[in-house]
């Protein structure tokens, strides 16, 4: 059986979209849609979901007030937000959502949504793009991209990779570090660690360290190390002792 989903949005063309990209998609069946909180929580309390998308500025109570709600179900479906506000990521993060997505996001953006927020499903969806005979097979060699897309200030923003001093892990999303400034970004470490290119070293498996950026290599007596780093906090990046050595010789230490 295919996970349900609830669409919940106040505007109709948001839902419609929501609903086009999901049969796309496929692997998901949409059961019901809600227009505000209140709508949501009674279709919830009525039916086992397994997904939920879910706005964030809406009448009838927010969908963070919904997300708060669901901690109370039996078995809390999972939820990955989909609105227009960027400011409200970290409120998300906290309430366990899988994903948060600001729009507007294509249906590779939310296939990879719906694969983070049902990886545990049983039986697990098939959420591969569908062939389309009127399509050119995609090539296999993707140029990795230098540039990171990040959502600020309702902008989006391309972040020059060459400028991320480091990148940390952030429950399925990972902040970038900069010289003075942190930036919260909708890809998981081993996605920024596929897409950037150059001097970059995966120290921990919560770091991701662009090695032009190391200012100082501080051993401790177990054998592995720490990094300070040449941003203006002179932040310090810990490397596991599995990849200490590895990180001596690509330093030619």
């Amino acid at each position: 059986m295919r996970p349900r989903a609830l669409i919940v949005d106040d505007e109709a063309p948001a839902r419609a979209e929501l609903r086009y990209l999901l049969e796309e998609i496929g692997g998901v069946q949409v059961v019901g849609e809600a227009t505000n909180g209140e709508e949501a929580l009674l279709l919830l309390g009525s039916l086992d979901y397994d997904l939920v998308l879910l706005d964030v500025r809406m009448p009838g109570g927010s969908g963070l007030d919904v997300a708060r709600a669901l901690r109370d179900l039996p078995r809390p479906p999972q939820v990955v937000f989909t609105t227009a506000y960027p400011d409200h990521a970290v409120d998300a993060f906290d309430l366990a959502a899988a994903d948060y997505l600001v729009k507007p996001f294509d249906a590779d953006r939310l296939r990879r949504a719906l694969e983070r927020a049902l990886a545990h499903a049983e039986p697990q969806p098939d959420l591969r793009p569908v062939d389309r005979p009127d399509e050119a097979p995609a090539s296999s060699a993707v140029e990795p991209l230098v540039r990171i897309p990040v959502t600020k200030d309702g902008r989006t923003v391309l972040v020059d990779g060459a400028s991320i001093v480091y990148a940390s892990a952030a429950r399925g999303y990972s902040y970038l570090k900069l010289a003075d400034e942190r930036l919260l970004v909708t890809f998981s470490l081993n996605e920024l660690e596929r897409r950037l290119r150059g001097h970059y070293f995966r120290t921990h498996r919560s770091y991701l360290v662009n090695l032009d950026h190391v200012r100082e290599l501080v051993p401790d007596f177990q054998g592995s190390l720490v990094l300070v780093m040449d941003d203006r906090q002179r932040s310090r990046v810990e490397v596991s002792r599995r990849h200490a050595r590895e990180l001596r010789r690509r330093l030619g230490l």
